[in-house]
């Protein structure tokens, strides 16, 4: 069901959707949160896609707002609100409203924004292009308990991360950290099945690819030994290669579909790595609300100092990283953070091999 609401206010927006929930016959509101998409209309189709497919998962309320740039002085003046209203069907599990601003209401999107708001229940902004230098003090941003950015999306991704480390704030996440989830619990794995120190550390990818850089980020800061940066034609990430005292640990996607990861010692093993959709990534970082303390460490590593020596980790003894694995273990299988592991596995392996 839709409903076009032209030169509206936020008010008639709820009156329209309290009508239409009427009239496909589900009054009560049986959403988690509130989904904020501030985009452009180039890119407003696939986004609403990829948060309609994730509210399979997240039930939510989505607003997207899109801002108009008027063409002349005159425009610029006038002040306008459409929206279209999506119900049932053609808003997936949830409720859509597309807010489309005209004119000096531009500057004031959290007024109209803030009505629209699901009473008592958390509100996460989404920015697939076009994010604010400092999203926490973003108006829109102010709002949420969670805030997502897109560094891949940027002109200049590497000080895009920059800039994301300067003015962190708790609640701050990106898409560029959700894409290497799987590689980080992938080596992570991989260092709990040895006992050796690792010495160096490779990180292989294509150029202007931010997550490479974070996973490189979050290697040096866990593990406290050097990570060099290479550049590879990818697609995306490529390799990890640690040197260890037991030997190399390599992880190797050429296809951007199917690893190998071998370890000395083992037979060679094809583990599914396959890059994933913005749907698959949007839905992992509305499964936490919480800040994420192992992005923010990672982050704040900071690009310039990969391939510089590192400040050894702390050690810890077997039985408490035996102990953090337990615990990291049970995050994993819930989607929240499988950096932990390596942080606590790998001082392990370091107090083992002594």
């Amino acid at each position: 069901m839709k409903t076009d609401l032209t030169d509206t206010t936020s008010s008639k927006i709820n009156k329209a959707l309290v009508l239409g929930r009427r009239a496909i016959g589900t009054p009560a509101i049986g959403m988690v949160m509130t989904l904020v998409i501030v985009t452009d209309e180039e890119n407003a189709y696939d986004a609403l896609k990829a948060a309609n497919e994730a509210s399979r998962e997240h039930p939510s309320r989505t607003l997207v707002v899109i801002k108009r740039v008027s063409r002349s002085p005159r425009d610029r003046t006038k002040s306008r609100l459409d929206a279209e209203v999506r119900l049932g069907a053609d808003a997936s599990t949830g409720e859509t409203v597309v807010l489309r601003l005209y004119g000096e209401v531009i500057n004031h999107a959290q007024s109209v924004v803030l009505p629209l708001l699901l009473p008592d229940a958390p509100v996460v902004v989404w920015w697939p292009v076009n994010s604010p230098v400092n999203p926490s003090k973003d108006p829109l941003g102010a709002l949420a308990q969670r805030r997502v950015t897109d560094t891949y999306a940027a002109e200049q991704p590497i000080h895009e991360l920059q800039a994301r480390a300067e003015h962190y704030a708790p609640g701050d996440t990106d898409l560029s950290w959700s894409r290497i989830t799987p590689w980080r619990s992938m080596l992570a794995a991989a260092l709990d099945q040895v006992s050796c120190e690792v010495t160096a550390v490779e990180v292989e990818g294509e150029e202007f690819n931010p997550s490479c850089e974070l996973l490189a980020m979050w290697l040096a800061d866990r593990l406290g030994v050097p990570v060099k940066r290479t550049l590879s034609a990818g697609p995306g990430l490529t390799a990890v290669r640690m040197e260890t005292t037991c030997g190399p640990i390599v992880l190797d996607r050429a296809d951007g579909s199917l690893a190998t990861l071998s370890i000395q010692g083992q037979p060679d093993r094809a583990v599914a790595l396959k890059r994933r959709e913005t749907a698959e990534l949007i839905a992992e970082e509305l499964r936490r609300l919480d800040p994420d303390d192992t992005y923010a460490s990672a982050l704040r590593f900071g690009v310039d100092r990969l391939g510089e020596p590192v400040a050894p980790v702390a050690q810890k003894t077997a039985p408490e990283a035996q102990e953090a694995k337990g615990e990291d273990g049970a995050k994993e299988d819930g989607g929240a953070k499988p950096a932990a592991s390596a942080k606590k596995a790998a001082p392990a392996k370091k107090a083992a091999a002594k």
